[in-house]
């Protein structure tokens, strides 16, 4: 076997293993053991280099070290979680990247300097968002045209059925269960269906602070635990679908919402990782993701419109009108690939030490609430399944977005397509979260100002 610096050849046989040279069995296990997609050497040294750091009383919160210790934790958590038995091809990795670090913070069992550092540079950098930007215009720059048309058209209504269906299944259990009817619905179905923490469990407080004359404070401290049972109870769905998929193929367009249409994504992104984009492209790609969020901004601060979506929108005037080249499309295709594989993990690691408090979800996880918010989701998933399957659309794709109605905002439909392995309906999942977020929570306060108070 003949071998250069530049390339080389693992042999498949366990007896020629053993006869190749030093360098080429250090290159094997470099190339081959991996913790998510660190290489295992690799993952060794930065745990040993965030530890001299973390003994040393400071671990830096300068983006550098952050991406390190990141990768470290929420590789590390993911791949826990892809590995147990049963439920590890049910979410649990997004689950265990997510809630693993929240109850390690709560018992003390993560080092300060992590938690303070982590904290820190998450909220300091809003990294959440140019993640979230690179993946909506990603995904939507990688979509077919005419099936992306379709699929906005056609989503709104399994949406607003699944809805209409999940509220009026809440309240029957509810009810059954001897609960109290505004309980029930002010403060456990639609905090599920709020579209998250800071555009949906935020507003929903201040709004029942003034007209329930209430304390924000305690407000909060009833809403968001449910809103992250809610999250939870739909990463295991999404979960669950997506192994449904695999063993049902003709359900599910592996991320496709109409059937018969092919996603531009495969063509595009293998002439893009064989080097026919250069690196100038790629970084292009990434400037328009940037670009079209700072254009989100400004419609938020001129009309009201959340920046994701204000950019959503943007985003698929431009590929609709063959706004920008080809090649542009290969390079956020790219981005959209590697903020996919590489960076989810560590952002949810992030969000898990920053803004996910254990003891709240830990104290909501009673006998009653449970009951209620896992069958308002499931009825809200079931009907976007048979809604989608009935106006020709693939059932387990929209029955995914549909979960993406009870996530935990931003964050949550990361951890939702993440455990359906559905990033590119990622758009969809925007507008099921932010968009039919932002109608409920205005809906309901109003009708609880004019009718109830």
């Amino acid at each position: 076997m003949s071998t250069t610096d530049d390339s080389y050849s693992v042999p498949q046989n366990p007896d020629d293993l053993a006869q190749v040279s030093l360098k080429e069995k250090w290159w094997h296990i470099l190339d081959t053991w991996k913790i998510g997609i660190i290489p295992l050497p690799l993952f060794v040294l930065a745990g040993l280099l965030i530890a001299v750091d973390c003994l040393g009383g400071k671990l830096p919160s300068d983006i550098v070290v952050m991406v390190a210790t990141l990768a470290f934790f929420g590789f590390a958590c993911g791949e826990f979680g892809k590995r147990l038995p049963f439920i590890g091809k049910m979410g649990a990795a997004a689950i265990c990247a997510t809630f693993i670090p929240s109850a390690l913070v709560h018992y003390g069992l993560l080092p300060d300097v992590v938690v303070e550092s982590t904290t820190k540079f998450y909220k300091s950098t809003n990294i959440l968002y140019l993640y979230i930007c690179c993946i909506i215009v990603g995904s939507i720059m990688s979509m077919n045209r005419t099936a992306l048309i379709q699929g906005f058209l056609r989503i709104f209504f399994p949406m607003l059925c699944g809805e209409v269906v999940g509220m009026v299944v809440g309240m029957g259990v509810g009810l059954a269960l001897g609960m109290e009817p505004f309980q029930v619905f002010f403060f456990l179905i639609l905090p599920i269906m709020a579209g998250g923490v800071g555009e949906g469990a935020i507003p929903l407080s201040i709004g029942y602070a003034t007209l329930l004359h209430m304390d924000q404070g305690v407000a909060l401290g009833r809403i968001l635990p449910i809103v992250m049972l809610g999250g939870l109870t739909a990463i295991i769905i999404s979960g669950s679908l997506n192994q449904l998929g695999k063993r049902y193929p003709h359900l599910t367009g592996e991320g496709e919402l109409m059937p018969g249409k092919t996603t531009q994504a495969a063509g595009p992104l293998t002439a893009a990782f064989s080097g026919k984009t250069d690196v100038t492209t790629i970084a292009s790609g990434a400037l328009l993701a940037v670009l079209l969020y700072m254009i989100g901004m400004l419609i938020h601060k001129l009309i009201g419109l959340p920046a994701p979506v204000g950019m959503l929108f943007i985003a698929v005037f431009i590929k609709l009108v063959h706004g920008v080249s080809p090649r542009l499309l290969e390079g956020s295709q790219v981005v959209y690939k590697f903020f996919q594989t590489s960076v989810t993990y560590p952002i949810l690691f992030a969000v898990g030490v920053a803004i996910t408090p254990w003891e709240e979800l830990v104290h909501a996880f009673t006998f009653t609430n449970l009951l209620v918010i896992v069958s308002t989701v499931s009825a809200l998933v079931a009907t976007g399944f048979f809604v989608g399957k009935k106006i020709g659309m693939h059932p387990i794709d929209v029955a995914i977005v549909s979960c993406c109605q009870s996530g935990q905002g931003g964050t949550g439909d990361v951890a939702i397509l993440t455990a359906g392995n559905r990033m590119s309906l990622m758009p969809f999942a925007q507008i099921a979260t932010r968009i039919g977020g932002a109608i409920n929570v205005s809906l309901a306060l109003l009708f609880l100002g004019n009718f109830l108070v």
